[in-house]
């Protein structure tokens, strides 16, 4: 399945160190569900605390940020207390969901072929419709871009 902006966003069940977020029970709010590689790392660090710096804004703007990687439960608790993490991060460990969003592909260091997330960022209405999305992120200002597509709703 291709995602694209304006087709209908796969639906999710995740578990959180919190307890459980869905697609389905977010019904109405503006949805913003971002993939990372990996819990603890510099740059999925960096980019917890740039959607956690800007979540007052986000919620002011009407919308719930969600990170999601395959990293445990637990991992994920660890990491949210290690920082002081606010949003919600979401354990696909079977990685379904990661796959139903086209997130999880072939990537390539130092010459070595293997299958990993791509960081990337979707942005989701009140009715399940992708709004906007970013594939291949960088880090350094994306949580402001994706707040500036949120407000445009």
């Amino acid at each position: 399945m291709t995602i694209d902006v304006g087709s209908q966003a796969p639906a999710f069940d995740l578990e959180t160190d919190t307890g459980r977020v869905s697609l389905e029970a977010l019904k109405g709010k503006t949805v913003v569900l971002y993939f990372y590689p990996k819990d603890d790392t510099p740059g999925c660090t960096n980019e917890g605390k740039d959607f956690s710096a800007l979540l007052p804004e986000f919620h002011e703007a009407g919308a719930v940020v969600i990170g999601a990687s395959k990293d445990s439960v637990k991992a994920h608790a660890k990491f949210r207390a290690k920082y002081e993490l606010k949003v919600e991060l979401a354990s696909d460990s079977e990685g379904k969901t990661i796959e139903a969003y086209g997130s999880w592909v072939e990537k390539s260091l130092y010459g070595r072929q293997y299958m990993g997330i791509d960081r990337s960022t979707f942005v989701i209405d009140g009715a399940g419709v992708v709004r906007a999305m970013w594939r291949k992120v960088k880090v350094a200002g994306h949580a402001e871009a994706v707040l500036q597509a949120v407000r445009s709703l």
